[in-house]
Protein backbone atom coordinates (compact mmCIF):
# COMPACT_ATOMS: atom_id res chain seq x y z
CA UNK A 1 0.00 0.00 0.00
CA UNK A 2 1.19 3.35 -1.66
CA UNK A 3 1.75 6.20 1.32
CA UNK A 4 -1.69 7.57 1.93
CA UNK A 5 -3.16 10.65 0.28
CA UNK A 6 -6.55 10.43 2.40
CA UNK A 7 -7.93 8.07 5.21
CA UNK A 8 -11.21 7.44 6.22
CA UNK A 9 -12.39 6.71 9.52
CA UNK A 10 -15.71 5.34 10.32
CA UNK A 11 -17.36 7.53 7.66
CA UNK A 12 -20.80 7.35 7.86
CA UNK A 13 -23.27 9.95 6.15
CA UNK A 14 -27.21 10.41 6.50
CA UNK A 15 -29.71 12.86 4.67
CA UNK A 16 -32.34 14.07 6.12
CA UNK A 17 -36.01 12.24 5.93
CA UNK A 18 -33.65 8.40 4.97
CA UNK A 19 -34.94 5.91 7.19
CA UNK A 20 -31.40 4.04 6.14
CA UNK A 21 -27.41 5.52 6.32
CA UNK A 22 -25.46 6.21 2.91
CA UNK A 23 -22.47 5.40 4.22
CA UNK A 24 -21.89 3.58 7.06
CA UNK A 25 -19.42 3.73 9.12
CA UNK A 26 -16.31 3.34 6.31
CA UNK A 27 -13.13 2.62 7.08
CA UNK A 28 -11.01 3.53 4.10
CA UNK A 29 -7.23 4.27 3.08
CA UNK A 30 -6.40 6.09 -0.39
CA UNK A 31 -2.64 6.05 -1.68
CA UNK A 32 -1.19 8.80 -3.12
CA UNK A 33 -1.00 8.17 -6.92
CA UNK A 34 -2.89 5.12 -6.88
CA UNK A 35 -6.16 4.60 -8.51
CA UNK A 36 -9.19 3.48 -6.90
CA UNK A 37 -12.39 2.29 -8.39
CA UNK A 38 -15.38 2.16 -6.45
CA UNK A 39 -18.29 0.03 -7.30
CA UNK A 40 -21.42 -1.25 -6.39
CA UNK A 41 -25.19 -1.18 -7.33
CA UNK A 42 -27.29 2.18 -7.39
CA UNK A 43 -28.23 3.39 -3.99
CA UNK A 44 -24.77 1.58 -2.37
CA UNK A 45 -23.46 4.82 -1.50
CA UNK A 46 -20.61 5.21 -4.21
CA UNK A 47 -21.48 8.91 -4.70
CA UNK A 48 -21.93 10.01 -1.48
CA UNK A 49 -18.56 8.12 -0.92
CA UNK A 50 -17.41 10.82 -3.55
CA UNK A 51 -19.19 13.93 -2.59
CA UNK A 52 -17.51 13.59 1.08
CA UNK A 53 -14.07 13.26 0.14
CA UNK A 54 -14.67 16.01 -2.09
CA UNK A 55 -16.23 18.19 0.31
CA UNK A 56 -19.62 18.77 -2.08
CA UNK A 57 -21.87 16.95 0.93
CA UNK A 58 -25.45 18.68 0.48
CA UNK A 59 -26.67 20.56 3.40
CA UNK A 60 -29.13 18.05 4.48
CA UNK A 61 -25.94 15.58 5.08
CA UNK A 62 -25.69 14.35 8.64
CA UNK A 63 -21.76 13.20 9.66
CA UNK A 64 -19.81 10.88 11.61
CA UNK A 65 -16.28 10.01 11.62
CA UNK A 66 -13.64 11.56 10.11
CA UNK A 67 -11.57 11.98 6.55
CA UNK A 68 -7.78 12.64 7.39
CA UNK A 69 -5.34 14.07 4.71
CA UNK A 70 -1.66 13.19 5.40
CA UNK A 71 -0.69 13.40 2.02
CA UNK A 72 -1.05 17.30 2.14
CA UNK A 73 -0.09 19.66 4.72
CA UNK A 74 -3.27 21.97 4.60
CA UNK A 75 -6.87 21.21 4.42
CA UNK A 76 -7.95 20.41 0.85
CA UNK A 77 -9.39 22.91 -1.18
CA UNK A 78 -12.09 21.93 -3.81
CA UNK A 79 -10.91 22.48 -7.37
CA UNK A 80 -7.16 23.52 -6.52
CA UNK A 81 -6.27 19.98 -4.42
CA UNK A 82 -9.33 17.85 -5.53
CA UNK A 83 -10.87 18.16 -8.83
CA UNK A 84 -14.09 17.03 -9.86
CA UNK A 85 -16.12 14.90 -12.74
CA UNK A 86 -19.42 14.71 -12.45
CA UNK A 87 -21.57 11.99 -13.99
CA UNK A 88 -23.81 14.51 -15.96
CA UNK A 89 -21.40 17.07 -18.01
CA UNK A 90 -23.73 18.88 -19.42
CA UNK A 91 -25.54 19.70 -15.66
CA UNK A 92 -22.24 20.57 -14.64
CA UNK A 93 -21.61 23.34 -17.66
CA UNK A 94 -22.69 26.29 -17.54
CA UNK A 95 -25.53 26.26 -20.38
CA UNK A 96 -25.22 30.36 -21.56
CA UNK A 97 -21.52 30.25 -21.08
CA UNK A 98 -18.79 29.51 -23.49
CA UNK A 99 -16.78 26.50 -22.75
CA UNK A 100 -13.58 28.26 -23.06
CA UNK A 101 -14.61 30.32 -20.39
CA UNK A 102 -15.68 28.66 -18.05
CA UNK A 103 -12.29 26.51 -17.67
CA UNK A 104 -10.55 29.72 -18.05
CA UNK A 105 -12.14 30.90 -15.19
CA UNK A 106 -11.58 28.13 -13.17
CA UNK A 107 -7.88 28.33 -13.96
CA UNK A 108 -7.80 32.49 -12.87
CA UNK A 109 -9.90 31.32 -9.49
CA UNK A 110 -7.30 28.51 -8.53
CA UNK A 111 -3.78 29.81 -9.71
CA UNK A 112 -4.55 33.77 -10.42
CA UNK A 113 -3.68 33.66 -14.00
CA UNK A 114 -4.45 36.88 -16.27
CA UNK A 115 -7.51 36.97 -18.24
CA UNK A 116 -5.36 35.98 -20.89
CA UNK A 117 -2.87 33.06 -19.90
CA UNK A 118 -6.18 31.84 -18.31
CA UNK A 119 -7.42 31.63 -21.99
CA UNK A 120 -4.10 30.30 -23.07
CA UNK A 121 -4.27 27.86 -20.31
CA UNK A 122 -7.70 26.48 -21.33
CA UNK A 123 -6.89 26.09 -24.66
CA UNK A 124 -4.10 23.81 -23.83
CA UNK A 125 -6.13 21.98 -21.62
CA UNK A 126 -8.72 21.27 -24.33
CA UNK A 127 -5.52 19.94 -26.61
CA UNK A 128 -4.37 17.65 -23.58
CA UNK A 129 -7.91 16.02 -22.91
CA UNK A 130 -7.88 15.77 -27.16
CA UNK A 131 -10.97 18.47 -28.14
CA UNK A 132 -10.59 18.53 -31.83
CA UNK A 133 -9.99 21.95 -32.78
CA UNK A 134 -9.65 23.59 -29.27
CA UNK A 135 -9.69 27.02 -30.56
CA UNK A 136 -13.32 26.72 -32.20
CA UNK A 137 -14.57 24.42 -29.21
CA UNK A 138 -13.69 27.05 -26.62
CA UNK A 139 -15.92 29.17 -28.42
CA UNK A 140 -19.08 26.81 -28.21
CA UNK A 141 -21.66 26.59 -25.79
CA UNK A 142 -21.92 23.13 -24.08
CA UNK A 143 -25.83 22.10 -26.39
CA UNK A 144 -23.40 22.30 -29.21
CA UNK A 145 -20.58 19.90 -28.18
CA UNK A 146 -21.24 15.91 -28.48
CA UNK A 147 -21.54 14.02 -24.86
CA UNK A 148 -18.17 12.96 -25.30
CA UNK A 149 -16.63 16.18 -26.13
CA UNK A 150 -18.68 17.56 -23.01
CA UNK A 151 -17.06 14.93 -20.58
CA UNK A 152 -13.76 15.98 -22.39
CA UNK A 153 -14.39 19.43 -21.02
CA UNK A 154 -15.59 18.86 -18.02
CA UNK A 155 -12.65 17.12 -17.73
CA UNK A 156 -10.34 19.89 -18.79
CA UNK A 157 -12.02 21.83 -15.58
CA UNK A 158 -11.13 19.40 -13.17
CA UNK A 159 -7.67 19.47 -14.01
CA UNK A 160 -7.06 23.07 -14.54
CA UNK A 161 -5.64 23.71 -11.21
CA UNK A 162 -3.34 20.39 -11.19
CA UNK A 163 -5.06 18.40 -8.79
CA UNK A 164 -3.60 16.27 -6.11
CA UNK A 165 -6.96 13.97 -6.13
CA UNK A 166 -9.38 13.96 -9.46
CA UNK A 167 -12.13 12.22 -8.59
CA UNK A 168 -14.56 10.81 -11.58
CA UNK A 169 -18.10 9.90 -10.88
CA UNK A 170 -19.55 7.67 -13.09
CA UNK A 171 -18.29 9.84 -15.80
CA UNK A 172 -18.94 7.47 -18.83
CA UNK A 173 -22.50 6.20 -17.77
CA UNK A 174 -23.92 8.49 -20.31
CA UNK A 175 -21.69 7.76 -22.62
CA UNK A 176 -21.92 5.15 -25.79
CA UNK A 177 -19.09 2.15 -25.02
CA UNK A 178 -16.68 3.49 -27.49
CA UNK A 179 -16.41 6.76 -26.40
CA UNK A 180 -16.43 5.27 -22.85
CA UNK A 181 -13.25 3.53 -23.51
CA UNK A 182 -11.92 6.92 -24.96
CA UNK A 183 -12.50 8.49 -21.71
CA UNK A 184 -11.30 5.88 -19.80
CA UNK A 185 -8.09 5.88 -21.78
CA UNK A 186 -8.21 9.86 -21.24
CA UNK A 187 -8.45 9.60 -17.62
CA UNK A 188 -5.39 7.12 -17.41
CA UNK A 189 -3.48 9.01 -19.19
CA UNK A 190 -3.81 12.24 -17.60
CA UNK A 191 -3.58 11.21 -13.81
CA UNK A 192 -0.28 9.33 -15.15
CA UNK A 193 1.03 12.54 -16.73
CA UNK A 194 0.27 14.70 -13.92
CA UNK A 195 0.77 12.21 -11.11
CA UNK A 196 -2.77 12.34 -10.09
CA UNK A 197 -4.50 10.26 -7.51
CA UNK A 198 -7.51 8.82 -9.26
CA UNK A 199 -11.10 7.33 -7.68
CA UNK A 200 -13.11 6.11 -10.03
CA UNK A 201 -17.01 5.92 -9.34
CA UNK A 202 -19.10 2.68 -11.34
CA UNK A 203 -21.22 0.54 -11.61
CA UNK A 204 -19.53 -1.55 -14.00
CA UNK A 205 -16.02 -3.02 -12.54
CA UNK A 206 -15.08 -4.37 -16.41
CA UNK A 207 -15.28 -0.90 -17.24
CA UNK A 208 -12.29 -0.48 -14.70
CA UNK A 209 -10.50 -3.37 -14.45
CA UNK A 210 -8.32 -2.82 -17.26
CA UNK A 211 -6.88 0.64 -15.13
CA UNK A 212 -7.68 0.36 -11.46
CA UNK A 213 -4.95 -0.69 -9.20
CA UNK A 214 -7.21 -1.76 -6.46
CA UNK A 215 -10.70 -1.54 -6.05
CA UNK A 216 -13.22 -1.10 -3.36
CA UNK A 217 -16.86 -3.27 -2.99
CA UNK A 218 -19.64 -1.00 -1.18
CA UNK A 219 -23.01 -2.08 -0.31
CA UNK A 220 -25.91 -0.60 1.32
CA UNK A 221 -23.42 2.25 2.24
CA UNK A 222 -20.89 -0.35 3.87
CA UNK A 223 -17.41 -1.05 2.61
CA UNK A 224 -17.28 -4.82 2.11
CA UNK A 225 -14.38 -5.81 0.39
CA UNK A 226 -11.16 -3.99 -0.52
CA UNK A 227 -7.53 -5.18 -2.45
CA UNK A 228 -6.04 -5.35 -5.78
CA UNK A 229 -7.93 -5.40 -8.59
CA UNK A 230 -6.23 -8.75 -9.46
CA UNK A 231 -6.79 -10.58 -6.57
CA UNK A 232 -10.60 -9.71 -6.49
CA UNK A 233 -11.51 -10.16 -10.07
CA UNK A 234 -9.86 -13.51 -9.18
CA UNK A 235 -10.51 -14.77 -5.76
CA UNK A 236 -13.60 -12.36 -4.41
CA UNK A 237 -14.00 -12.67 -0.68
CA UNK A 238 -17.54 -11.43 -0.14
CA UNK A 239 -20.86 -12.81 -1.52
CA UNK A 240 -21.82 -9.23 -2.92
CA UNK A 241 -18.67 -8.81 -4.63
CA UNK A 242 -18.77 -12.06 -6.12
CA UNK A 243 -22.61 -11.28 -7.16
CA UNK A 244 -21.20 -7.88 -8.54
CA UNK A 245 -18.72 -9.86 -10.85
CA UNK A 246 -21.17 -12.81 -12.32
CA UNK A 247 -23.38 -10.04 -13.43
CA UNK A 248 -20.53 -7.91 -15.32
CA UNK A 249 -17.89 -10.58 -16.04
CA UNK A 250 -18.01 -14.43 -15.88
CA UNK A 251 -16.05 -16.02 -12.78
CA UNK A 252 -14.71 -18.09 -14.90
CA UNK A 253 -13.59 -15.33 -16.91
CA UNK A 254 -9.61 -14.39 -17.11
CA UNK A 255 -8.61 -11.64 -15.43
CA UNK A 256 -8.85 -8.46 -17.45
CA UNK A 257 -6.04 -6.65 -16.25
CA UNK A 258 -3.64 -5.53 -19.42
CA UNK A 259 -6.19 -7.20 -21.69
CA UNK A 260 -8.72 -6.05 -24.40
CA UNK A 261 -12.31 -6.96 -23.66
CA UNK A 262 -13.54 -9.01 -26.49
CA UNK A 263 -16.17 -7.58 -29.10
Amino acid sequence: MRAPLATLRGLSVSYAGSLLPALAGVDLDIGAGERLAVIGESGSGKSTLALALAGLLPDDATVAGRIGWPGLRHPPRPGRDIGFVFQDAGASLNPVRRVGTQVAEAARAHLGLTRRAAHGHALNLFRRVRLPDPDTAARAFPHQLSGGQRQRVAIAAAIAAGPKLLIADEPTSALDTIVQAEVVALLDELVAEGGMTLVFITHDIALASGFADRVGVLDQGRLVETGPMERVLTAPRDAYTRMLLGCHIGLDTPPLIGEEAAP
